[in-house]
Formats: C-alpha cells, structure tokens, sequence
C-alpha cells in the first residue's frame, strides 16, 4: 500500500469533522441493536464508532480467536509442525459440558495438527480447542495462562479466558475494544488468517479417522445466506443465552480495512415468523455506514513540489525543488475537507542558516513536512529533492575564491601586503629620486671638467 502506513503506516484519523465542519446526517450511526460495538481501523487503532467498548462481556466462543492465534504462533515458530500428528485423548473432553459444539472426535483418533485448528475454528470444536491447549501448553492451565498473557502483550486489559473453547464461565469475559485488538493481531499472522477466512475445510483421513467436511458458522462467508457480504474476508460468530449474539467480522473495500465487533445482540422474530439476526445485520449496516462514510484520502502526493531550496555551485542550476519522500493519506470523515489540514515546512539548511551546496541527489533528504489542524500533528515525512543537480567546476572554484577573500584572515593578509606594496613602492620612488639627484651631479660634474678643459686648450 501506498503510505497510509507506508513504512507506516503513519496514519491520522478524524471521527468528526469538527466544530468548523459539523458532521453530516448520515455520518452518525442510530439504533445499535447491541450491548457493545466497535468499528475500527484493522491496523491503526482508529475508531469510526464505538457504543460502551470497554464494557465487560460474556467471551463465548469468540475466546476461540486467541485458542487459535496461539496455535498458529506455534507452527510459525515451529514449536509444532502443521501436520505432526495428534491422538485426541480422554482429557481433551474435560470441562466441555453438554451444550458445547463438537465435531465428536473421538479419543483415539489421528488428526494433523493443521486439522485441529480447522476443527476448532472451522467447525467450532470445543475438544480440537482443548486438545491444542494439551499439545501447546501441556496441560490447560498452562494453556489458559498463556491466552492471558498474550492478551495483555496486545493490550487487552479488560478480558480473562478461563476456558480455550468458549464454555460460559462467569469469569471469562472481554470487551468490544479487546476483541478488535486480539482479533487485529491475530489477522497479522498468515497462518490465522488463511483459516479464519475458510468457508468449507476437508480434514485429511487417516488411519481409523474419517475425513471430516467443515463448513464455518459464518454467515458473511456463505454465498447461500442472506448475510453474505462479498467484502467480508473473515471472522467469527457466537451465540449462547449469557452472551446473546455476538459476532467479530473483518471486511476491505477500496483499500479501507475495517473490523467490526457486535457483543451481545439478538434475534428478531417477524410475524410471518422469518427471523433476522441482529449481530449479523448490524455487523452489516456498521460495514455499510463505514464505508459510506469514510475513507483514506490523500494530503500529499510524492508529485507536490511543496518548496524550493537555493543551491550554491549547481550546474545550470541555483535551486532544487522538494517534494514528500512518500505519499500521506488520513482516513477521514467525507465530510471533511483536506485543505483544512497546514503544511508546516521545514528545510534543514535554512534551519541551520547554512547553505545548501551541490552535488544534490534526487531523493535527498532536505527537510520535513508536518501536517496539522488545529495544533493536532496527524502526519509526517521527510521532504527530498526532486532532481538530481550536479556542481559546476567553474562555480565551485568562483565560490571558494570568492570565500577565501571574504574571509577576516584573507582581509589581514591582503592588508599586510598591500601596506608592504605602499612601502616598497615609497621605497622604490624615493630609491629614483635620490638616483635621479646624483646621476645629475655626475652629468654637471662632467659638463664642468669638458668646459674646463676646452678653456685651457684655448689659453
């Protein structure tokens, strides 16, 4: 991507547009049918909207979300291999409880590893979860220890998992804001993400395993369901009495990212008796409103030619023109206008009063640009040259003469020698006047002795 992010996403977001730039009718969302809800940014903490997002919240089966980031961590790290084999055990059945969702994987059977997570995600197996939890943490204690502190390395300070499948514990909570930042995280690892974005997964058969063929609960994902969004890449449902409908969705759409969180919704049940599930068809409208209503828009361009810098001893040249090292763009509300944004210029050999000399380099680096409202910093990058200018021999040797007799030192000294040159010149002169004087008492003595001799010839 372009730098939204750009080595990084150095990103800056508006919800609203202001008190100069009242948000429009349709940038505020009405009617949450939900205990809590998030609707953010996948990569940069934004939030487009939020209803009580720190407020605690039955985890569900959504708790099998770090169940599975943990196990894919794994494999990265090669602690495990994808397709070393694992045999299902008594223990694996412990604490699962009579309610829970299983795909009945009998002790004894033989799965790959790359399979139990299909399992536990895929088809919502409560004993793949537990199984993982043995193999990676070798008992779940140890397992349940690690989830917690994953989840505070990620930030997630109001959730605590009791369990790794989901089973209703009144001590395993989270909140609408945990689960995007567990889920963000999560969507960072390739492995993660290629199975939370499965529809339908066939296990491989081994041995005394059957295949088995898993097929998600996520509606967003089912091309046959009346839920199905095409932008909807992955995510994860839950539906138990304690904690109602919930559901974590992820979604992309002309380059926005965007994680939606539903906790705690319901069913609504019409007369002819067909039903809508509300954490479906609000995880719907927030994607809807979202993308309605926002966007990642640019604020600089790597063509704007933002400043001109004087340049000494260029070739054909006596200034270099700078543009931003990389584009810059907000994520913004439509509702407002880039041009309320300053650009606040700084050049480095104007900040330090000194001057810039060539050679220049295109891509240089001469200064910086910061973009700003209302004394809030958003962005910034460096500012570079846009061509490249070469030095001019006759330019730099005209300066560096030009420097020397500018200088104090070269001032004194031609001082000195001028003041000699005064002197010899006196001395030279003054040399010529007293030669003068006596060449011309040598020529009158000499006139005098031929006219004396001319009159004794004549006596």
């Amino acid at each position: 991507m372009l730098r939204k992010i750009a080595g990084f996403l150095l990103v800056a977001f508006l919800l609203q547009a202001g008190s100069s730039f009242p948000a429009s009718a349709s940038a505020s969302f009405d009617g949450l049918v939900a205990r809590a809800a998030v609707l953010a940014e996948k990569d940069s903490g934004l939030i487009l909207f939020e209803d009580n997002m720190h407020m605690r919240h039955p985890a569900d089966s959504l708790t099998v979300i770090m169940t599975l980031l943990l196990a894919a961590q794994a494999v990265e790290n090669d602690e495990v291999s994808d397709h070393e084999l694992i045999t299902m055990t008594e223990s694996a059945w412990h604490d699962i409880g009579e309610n829970s969702t299983t795909q009945n994987i009998e002790p004894g059977e033989v799965m790959t590893f790359i399979d139990l997570m299909y399992s536990a995600f895929v088809g919502n197996a409560s004993e793949a979860c537990n199984m993982i939890a043995l193999r990676l943490g070798g008992t779940i204690t140890s397992f349940v220890a690690m989830m917690n502190e994953k989840a505070v390395l990620i930030g997630a300070e109001n959730t605590r998992f009791v369990n790794p499948h989901g089973k209703y514990s009144e001590s395993q909570y989270t909140t609408a804001y945990d689960m995007y930042l567990i889920f963000s995280e999560a969507m960072r690892n390739a492995l993660f993400a290629e199975v939370a974005s499965t529809f339908r997964h066939a296990t491989e058969g081994l041995e005394e395993t059957e295949a088995r063929v898993l097929t998600t609960s996520n509606s967003l994902l089912n091309q046959s369901s009346r839920y199905y969004y095409r932008n909807s890449i992955s995510g994860r449902d839950s539906a138990t009495f304690e904690g109602g409908y919930s559901l974590i969705a992820f979604a992309e759409e002309d380059g926005l990212a965007l994680i939606s969180v539903i906790l705690g919704s319901n069913v609504h049940i019409f007369e002819d008796e067909s039903t809508d599930i509300r954490s479906y068809s609000e995880t719907l409208r927030l994607f809807q409103w979202g993308y309605t209503n926002f966007a990642w828009r640019d604020v600089l361009k790597i063509t704007d030619l933002l400043d001109r810098v004087p340049v000494l001893h260029g070739s054909g040249a006596d200034f270099v023109n700078v543009r931003p090292e990389e584009p810059l763009s907000l994520l913004l509300n439509n509702a407002v206008p880039t041009d309320v944004f300053i650009r606040d210029i700084t050049i480095f050999s104007k900040e330090n009063d000194e001057p810039l000399v060539a050679p220049i380099e295109a891509g240089e680096i001469l200064g910086e640009v910061v973009i700003s409202r209302d004394g809030v910093i958003y962005a910034r990058t460096n500012l570079v040259a846009n061509t490249n200018i070469s030095l001019s021999g006759v330019e730099y040797i005209r300066g560096h003469v030009w420097d020397l007799l500018s200088s104090s030192a070269a001032r004194t000294v031609m001082l000195i020698l001028g003041g000699l040159l005064i002197i010899y010149i006196l001395l030279v002169v003054r040399y010529n006047i007293v030669r003068a004087k006596r060449l011309r008492r040598i020529r009158e003595a000499k006139n005098d002795l031929i006219r004396e001799r001319h009159q004794n010839f004549r006596d």
